[in-house]
């Protein structure tokens, strides 16, 4: 059962302001990264590795990362251009050469102009969206917090997570 209530503890965890806006920033902006980049590539699964051992909230970055998938489908034609210049840069061919080389680097699809142009724009826009969702996340995650820890499903919520913790029962 404790398997099923995960997902929901952690939008309680994060809403009910057991997080710091520092973490809920960071997870939406690494959420955004990780949405506007391909999945079915080694990219995708770095950084997803990266997501997972680094102290963030997991429940904005995986909101952040779906909002951010949708998202990537419009954007993809400027992640073409921009992974396009970069790819095609006479300075950066023998380097774009001898990464190709290292064995593991094919299955990264860095020579995708997409997958490349949309981590490229997902670092760039890495700290602006951590600076500009901090203060949203510090104004409204504490009357977001208060309005639903008056909710008996919150409550519940909120107690597994803490017996799920310590290991005692709720």
């Amino acid at each position: 059962m404790s398997y099923w209530l995960r997902p929901l503890r952690f939008l309680a965890s994060a809403l009910s302001g057991a997080s710091s806006p520092r973490q809920l920033a960071l997870g939406f902006s690494m959420g955004m990264v990780i949405g506007l980049v391909p999945k079915e590539n080694l990219t995708a699964v770095i950084l997803l590795f990266i997501l997972a051992g680094s102290k963030v909230n997991l429940c904005s970055a995986s909101l952040s990362t779906v909002l951010f998938s949708w998202l990537a489908l419009v954007l993809d034609p400027l992640s073409h251009l921009i992974g396009r210049s970069v790819l095609l840069a006479a300075p950066l061919q023998d380097f774009w050469y001898s990464i190709y080389e290292v064995p593991l680097m094919p299955w990264t699809d860095f020579n995708n102009t997409i997958v490349m142009g949309s981590l490229l724009l997902g670092l760039f826009l890495f700290y602006p969206t951590y600076r500009i969702s901090k203060p949203q996340f510090e104004k409204y995650t504490p009357l977001v917090s208060q309005k639903l820890k008056k909710y008996r499903i919150v409550q519940i919520l909120w107690g597994t997570e803490i017996s799920a913790i310590t290991g005692e029962v709720a």
